[in-house]
């Protein structure tokens, strides 16, 4: 798919986001939900927008996820229902998300019976009320309690709580790939099943059971046990998506335009992308491949980084002839996620315009 041309005036380094792209992916995405009766609720970590969260909720999605509460505050001017998938512990974030709590429904992901009591204390001081999912581990290992009895007793405790509401559980099984073996998906079933009838067994019901990750998302339906999946990437995807099989390159809807200022070299050009731009993350296949792939260049390697430089080189038995000086060029990043972070402002690319729209919760870190 050729992407239409930019204006001449056009500045670079940009994110360019190609709008038929981004319909195509959440209506793929949708669809693929409402066929296997699952709520999409998905993570806006990855787009930032208001615009695109906007996108998301008129396709269907049921709500929103969030990681902070600078997030939640921007995401709750498109949808009421919004999830925190991240503890949240310390006394600023707790004022901020009490402060979206009273005019939207804000649940959160925790695992531990300090950040239960947190939450209790602002709410109760605050007078709102906090939806609870207990996060589980299930198999990455980063936050998630990791003992089932351990979670039971943390359920019981949240629904003695006067101003926390438990709605069931949460997982990312960041593990996984649609490629894994039935044995490893069976472990991750297996689990939540084991999860959710201890819980039960103790009197206390699980209305939700959410998921993540855009890897798994469409093999979502092999754990009949999930209702809810919260994918992020998928509205944009990246080489790192392309390379793990789950997007084509047709299906990648961000580019950074970028302009070439130095060919110091019979097989080397220099672009105006730095780590400033595409930032310094590795694919996560292939960690030697690179900063990302030049569209126009597929069998280059954008070797090395520096803040403001983009260093790609040419094979050394390519038949393409090096660019010039001023020539643009499209790069599809590594890991879109960190790259939009890094923009304040993206340009929406579609059959008659380009508009500039802000990233607004660019930075929101806290």
């Amino acid at each position: 798919m050729r992407w239409p041309d930019l204006p001449d005036e056009h500045p670079t380094p940009s994110l360019v986001i190609h709008r038929p792209t981004v319909r195509d992916n959440l209506q793929r995405m949708q669809t693929y939900c409402d066929s296997h009766a699952l709520r999409l609720r998905p993570h806006t970590k990855t787009h930032k927008s208001l615009l695109m969260a906007q996108e998301q909720i008129a396709v269907g999605a049921s709500g929103l996820t969030v990681a902070k509460a600078g997030e939640a505050r921007v995401m709750s001017q498109a949808s009421k229902d919004i999830l925190v998938a991240y503890p949240a512990v310390g006394a600023k974030r707790l004022h901020d998300l009490v402060a979206v709590a009273r005019d939207a429904e804000v649940t959160v992901g925790i695992d531990s019976l300090d950040a239960a009591q947190q939450l209790q204390s602002a709410a109760v001081q605050a007078g709102v009320t906090f939806g609870i999912l207990i996060d589980m581990e299930v198999g990455f290992f980063r936050t998630g309690v990791q003992d089932v009895a351990n979670a039971v007793a943390l359920g019981q405790a949240i629904d003695s709580m006067s101003h926390l509401k438990f709605r069931g559980l949460m997982c990312f099984p960041g593990h996984l790939l649609p490629s894994s073996p039935p044995e490893t998906w069976a472990r991750y079933t297996e689990s939540l099943q084991n999860i959710i009838e201890q819980f039960a067994a103790s009197g206390i019901p699980v209305e939700t059971v959410s998921g993540g990750s855009t890897p798994t998302a469409i093999a979502s339906h092999q754990n009949p046990f999930l209702n809810e999946i919260r994918p992020g990437t998928y509205i944009y995807n990246d080489l790192n998506e392309v390379r793990l099989g789950v997007a084509t390159l047709e299906q990648c809807a961000a580019r950074i335009a970028a302009t070439v200022v130095s060919v110091p070299s019979s097989r080397k050009f220099i672009i105006d992308a730095g780590s400033k731009t595409l930032s310094s993350d590795r694919n996560c296949v292939d960690d030697q491949s690179g900063f990302g792939m030049v569209i126009e260049y597929p069998t280059a390697k954008i070797s090395r980084l520096s803040e403001e430089h983009g260093e790609v080189v040419l094979p050394e038995n390519s038949v393409q002839s090096l660019p010039r000086v001023g020539d643009r060029v499209f790069v599809l990043p590594n890991h879109i996620c960190v790259c939009v972070n890094l923009q304040n402002s993206f340009y929406l690319l579609d059959s008659d315009s380009l508009v500039e729209y802000p990233v607004d919760a660019r930075g929101l870190l806290t």
